[in-house]
């Protein structure tokens, strides 16, 4: 299959998916188009279309094989309008609270130790960006933002942890996340946020979706206490 307009390869995904990749001189325009052809998709849904999953630099594409096959999904989706790749529907956005430095989630000291910046530095930084949500995996809810501040960029832990508290608020790599429950994890926590991210019994379980924006503010601990309460309540 030949790349075309603003996808530049293209790879079987099983029996039942394509995998699309997106071009772009920067990640953020390669994820652009990946939305562009996100929005192109769904704006047409045909009747044969059972899932799709966009990340940062591509989109895979999962059909219904008693209705087409792999030919008939590339002719479809080769034919759509994005060849522009400028198309962008409006991002929902996400104002997420933290207790940076909870004790249950600091690793403020190392991070300081390998930015060389202070902790006050660190938690300002953090909350200057408004971050794409690029994907959404690992586990149910776990999106990952970017692009984070370069200078608070810092490599996974060499030991990953064997749970990282829910509601951590993490970063590595020019990435941050937070994560929706206790998990493993290997990325360095900077606190914790009392939203809940993942509800499986909610009418949408995943709070944040691909192609979201997310901010972050600083709360102190009486106001962390409070929400995680309010948020109780409401279930």
């Amino acid at each position: 299959m030949q790349p075309f307009a603003a996808i530049r390869a293209i790879e079987f995904a099983g029996e039942d998916g394509l995998i699309f990749y997106t071009t772009g001189a920067t990640l953020a325009a390669q994820n652009q188009a990946v939305k562009s052809l996100h929005h192109a998709i769904t704006a047409r849904r045909p009747d044969w279309l059972s899932e799709l999953v966009p990340a940062y630099d591509s989109l895979m594409l999962v059909f219904d094989m008693t209705q087409v096959d792999y030919h008939a999904v590339y002719q479809f989706v080769s034919h759509l309008p994005t060849a522009s790749g400028t198309h962008s529907a409006e991002a929902r956005l996400h104002r997420l609270p933290v207790w940076y430095g909870a004790p249950d989630a600091n690793d403020l000291a190392l991070v300081s130790e390998v930015t060389g910046l202070s902790h006050e530095d660190i938690i300002s930084r953090h909350q200057q960006t408004p971050y794409n949500v690029y994907a959404v995996g690992f586990a149910p809810g776990f999106a990952y933002l970017g692009e984070l501040d370069a200078e608070l960029a810092t490599p996974r832990l060499a030991n990953p942890r064997k749970a990282v508290p829910k509601g951590a608020v993490a970063i590595a790599d020019r990435q941050t996340a937070v994560y929706p429950d206790v998990s493993p994890g290997g990325w360095h926590l900077l606190g914790l946020c009392p939203v809940p991210l993942y509800q499986p019994d909610a009418s949408e379980p995943t709070l944040i979706q691909a192609g979201d924006k997310v901010t972050f503010y600083a709360i102190n601990e009486d106001e962390y206490y409070a929400l995680v309460q309010q948020a109780g309540a409401s279930h």
